[in-house]
């Protein structure tokens, strides 16, 4: 591996050129020259006095901000002579599950596609792109007949992927301990244990305040919230994205996280990030890809059908609708262990063929995706910086949890993560249920996949992605769902049966995300 400086230097030089042409770059390149028309500016003192007016005038905020999502996305510099895939991950097998599941999934598809003679991509008629254009606002009533559409694949179909997993370097009897074989999951990666998550996540502990908590403080609630609300006022006007991160460890007040969020993510919604998504919505209204019926059937499915969500069917269809169309987003595949997939679709004359980039944005929604995107609408309503936020955290965090990696914060070690937790902390727990055909993580798994997105109530659910934000993993999840089977345990106890054993933990919507994360982490005695 490189050592620390030459790390830092690959780092700064990828960050540099990644901000290079951006339309941060040339604001500031424009400021740069208007402060040279300045009577304060001196040209002995040139450079420091042009530093001093962008720092004045927000500029250098706004360039930190950007260094510092840039830090959260870039993986970390590899060895200079290890082939780029290594960065996007470095074991063999996980690459070859990932490629397998990837011709799975497309094979659906276009199976799809030649049972229901429907073209992967169309040009919409004009009247149809009238009609469109004039329902925009409303396509929740628009009830096209998706009988025959299914989804490609749903989260019980990736969980059998994932329990299929083997190192073929691993011997059995090699590395793995016995408690290990207990579980689904029988990879051998590196996850934290409960003293090591005490360190991870201080501010979980029970001395410190948080939202979301009634009592367990020193701190009288009302007085905690009533001075975090005041830092959290701060923190916004600070505009500073690191501040932002850190604060939201302790939770984010509902009036203040929509803000806190954005400036975490650094999504902004300037005029051009508003004509982006309006070049976005042209697209879905002059072409009709074969997934737009799968982003309308998954809403149907799920969040139409949810109590909290049903009201905001025509937003996740405009911001999916969007989403499917949007080429930048490809960019994460840069990090991420898939790789896009590609379809032929016909050229004009309708003889030649050729491979393509399908959806153009490389994501093939499956069933539970829209979930994603719901616990947004409550936080934004003006659409562009909806869909701003939501493409931020699927390139940060979501595409990790149906994506095949060894990751700390990917789809396998969060799995991992949750057996070993239970394994260790409720044996007799782990044992009675796996006896009964009861695997913790057939139960546990919808959860996880969708970070418990349509399961807690949206409240809770908010605080839980607080957190998320906050320490920037995705790891809290599977730390949940073991603290879950835990509060359950008395009654799973007492189940025969995985359906009684799921009918235990069937409804998650009275539960406190705070006070259950904090008892497991901090009073769990090691």
């Amino acid at each position: 591996m490189l050592d620390e400086s030459a790390e830092l230097s690959v780092s700064i030089t990828q960050i540099v050129q990644r901000l290079k042409g951006t339309h941060l770059h040339s604001q500031l390149e424009k400021q740069a020259k208007e402060c040279l028309h300045k009577p304060e500016i001196k040209l002995e003192t040139l450079k420091d006095d042009v530093r001093r007016l962008l720092k004045a005038s927000g500029w250098e905020r706004k360039l930190q901000n950007a260094v510092y999502r840039e830090l959260h996305i870039l993986p970390p510099p590899g060895h200079p002579r290890a082939p780029p895939e290594h960065t996007k991950e470095p074991l063999a097998y996980m690459c070859k599950a990932q490629v397998n599941w990837e011709k799975r999934i497309l094979k659906s598809l276009n199976s799809m596609c030649t049972e229901l003679g429907i073209p992967l991509a169309r040009k919409r008629p004009v009247p149809e792109q009238k009609e469109l254009t004039n329902k925009w606002n409303e396509m929740g009533t628009d009830e096209p007949d998706l009988s025959k559409f299914r989804p490609v694949y749903a989260p019980k179909d990736f969980l059998e992927v994932l329990v299929g997993l083997r190192n073929p370097n691993n011997e059995r009897s090699e590395d793995l301990t016995v408690r290990s074989h207990w579980g689904l999951i029988q990879v051998s990666l590196n996850v934290r244990n409960i003293p090591q998550m005490r360190e991870m996540y201080p501010e979980l502990g029970l001395t410190f305040g948080q939202l979301g908590i009634d009592d367990h403080t020193h701190v009288p609630p009302d007085l905690f919230e009533s001075e975090h609300i005041h830092i959290g006022k701060k923190v916004v006007s600070e505009q500073d994205s690191a501040a932002a991160q850190q604060y939201s460890r302790q939770g984010c007040p509902t009036g203040l996280r929509a803000q806190l969020w954005s400036l975490i993510l650094n999504t902004t919604n300037d005029p051009e990030d508003i004509t982006h998504y309006e070049q976005l919505k042209a697209r879905v209204i002059h072409h009709a890809l074969l997934v737009d019926n799968l982003i309308y059937k998954d809403v149907k499915l799920t969040a139409s059908n949810d109590d909290y969500y049903f009201v905001f069917e025509d937003y996740l269809y405009q911001v999916l609708l969007c989403f499917s169309r949007d080429t930048s987003v490809l960019e994460h595949f840069n990090y991420n262990s898939a790789t896009p997939p590609k379809s032929c679709i016909q050229s004009k004359s309708g003889s030649e063929q050729s491979a393509v980039v399908y959806p153009p944005n490389g994501v093939i929604p499956f069933h539970g995706f829209s979930m994603y995107v719901a616990p947004l609408c409550f936080l934004y309503n003006e659409p562009s910086k909806l869909y701003s936020v939501f493409r931020e955290m699927y390139i940060r965090y979501f595409f990790r949890l149906h994506s095949i990696s060894s990751l700390p914060s990917g789809i396998v070690s969060l799995c991992l993560q949750f057996e070993r937790l239970l394994q260790s902390h409720l044996p007799q727990l782990f044992y009675h249920l796996r006896e009964i055909g009861a695997q913790p993580l057939r139960i546990a798994f919808k959860w996880i996949v969708r970070a418990f997105s349509g399961y807690l109530s949206t409240d809770q659910l908010l605080l839980l992605w607080d957190r998320i934000l906050g320490y920037d993993s995705l790891e809290i999840v599977a730390v949940l769902a073991a603290a879950v089977f835990a509060f359950r345990a008395e009654n799973l106890m007492e189940v025969t049966s995985l359906a009684s054993a799921e009918a235990v933990l069937a409804d998650l919507s009275t539960l406190k995300v705070m006070p259950l994360l904090q008892i497991f982490l901090f009073a769990t005695s090691v």
